[in-house]
């Protein structure tokens, strides 16, 4: 009898040592994921960017991912209702269409995600990545005010020291930027500075009020990730097709939809559309301190790249800025001790993932369609 007991107790704890060391797998796989889709997008943007000659329209590689990322999602609900065209026929009509007011709800966020979209294309194209890559992490900044106002959510002492720190990190590269621009900039390019300030900075504000504002109106909502994905998909490819034709119909008119696309093109609007949803299917093996660390890692590498790619020169200032920038965000992915006067309660139950613990400001630097904000 006790060497039963004996041998049923060594195996469970090898089946736990063995389901250990799979998700600490899965935790070095999703970091890896993090870190490549957040810095690679920003990379190859910049670089397609500012090659030389003619460039295609980023209003029109917006609507594009839209539509690759609403095809994708109906495909996943196809698979899930098991190939019946029916039943994700019906799931659609009833979450779209009877459901109407909840899709409405998202009209909003849509519009906000698609503005952003399109800043974040006017800010790479004028920023240096690894400039970009720092500053954007404002987002953080502004998505924690905004919850604080929006959602009445407390923050521990460290998080509010951590967005200080983030604040001044983020002050201190500017201040180095302007006395110092990247080559290409010297060289007498098209590229404004001042314009891609301003759009990355707007960025972050529409970030920060759109993921807060989606949490408050959509609390309890019982949709699945990829249905929210299609509502939003939905409104965004409308409204980034209005502002394809405001901002560049005529143009687009002339030379057509798909101008200036190249190989390297259609691997960033792939890497858009399909980039966070891959990171929606690991980003739940992620803890906030593995998330946080990931957001650090990708600016390093961002930094790294960019001297290589676009002769960025990083001298003392800027590297003083981004690790205050680093340890920000670290810090601020560090867990709150329960004991803390400042502690918050837990947070809204998220759309995406089972986790039940999760912070919008620490999911900040994911893209929408993780969120589904």
């Amino acid at each position: 009898m006790g060497a039963g007991t004996h041998n049923q107790a060594s195996g469970e704890n090898t089946a736990s040592r063995g389901q250990s060391e799979v998700n600490k797998k899965l935790k070095y796989i999703s970091l890896a994921v993090l870190v490549v889709q957040n810095a690679s997008l920003i990379l190859s943007i910049r670089y397609v960017r500012t090659l030389p000659g003619e460039h295609f329209f980023a209003t029109s590689a917006v609507v594009m991912a839209e539509i690759l990322k609403v095809s994708t999602c109906l495909v996943l609900i196809l698979i899930q209702k098991r190939f019946s065209v029916k039943d994700t026929a019906l799931l659609l009509l009833d979450a779209i269409v009877f459901q109407y007011k909840d899709t409405l709800k998202l009209a909003i966020p849509s519009l906000i995600y698609t503005l952003q979209n399109n800043l974040q294309y006017i800010a790479i194209s004028n920023l240096p990545a690894a400039t970009f890559q720092v500053t954007y992490q404002l987002k953080i900044l502004t998505t924690a005010l905004f919850s604080v106002l929006m959602l009445r959510k407390s923050l521990s002492r460290v998080q509010w020291i951590s967005l200080l720190l983030l604040f001044t990190g983020v002050g201190i590269v500017q201040v180095q930027q302007d006395q110092k621009k990247e080559a290409s900039v010297l060289d007498g390019s098209d590229q404004n500075y001042v314009a891609g300030l301003i759009a990355v900075v707007i960025s972050c504000l529409s970030s920060g009020f759109a993921g807060v504002y989606f949490e408050k109106i959509l609390k309890g909502s019982s949709a699945s990730v990829w249905v929210r994905n299609v509502q939003l998909g939905i409104f965004g490819t409308l409204l980034g097709l209005l502002g394809l034709w405001w901002n560049d119909g005529a143009a687009v008119a002339e030379r057509g939809f798909l101008f200036g696309y190249t190989g390297l093109v259609w691997c960033v609007i792939f890497n858009q559309a399909f980039g966070g949803l891959l990171v929606a299917v690991v980003v739940k093996y992620a803890d906030n301190i593995l998330k946080g660390f990931a957001t650090s890692f990708s600016i390093i590498i961002s930094t790294v790249l960019s001297i290589y790619l676009f002769g960025f020169h990083v001298d003392l200032v800027f590297t003083v800025g981004a690790g205050l920038v680093i340890g920000a965000v670290y810090m601020y992915s560090l867990p709150k001790t329960a004991s803390g006067p400042l502690s918050s309660p837990s947070s809204l139950p998220s759309l995406a993932s089972p986790r039940t613990n999760r912070d919008p400001a620490m999911e900040a630097f994911l893209e929408k369609s993780v969120l589904v904000k």
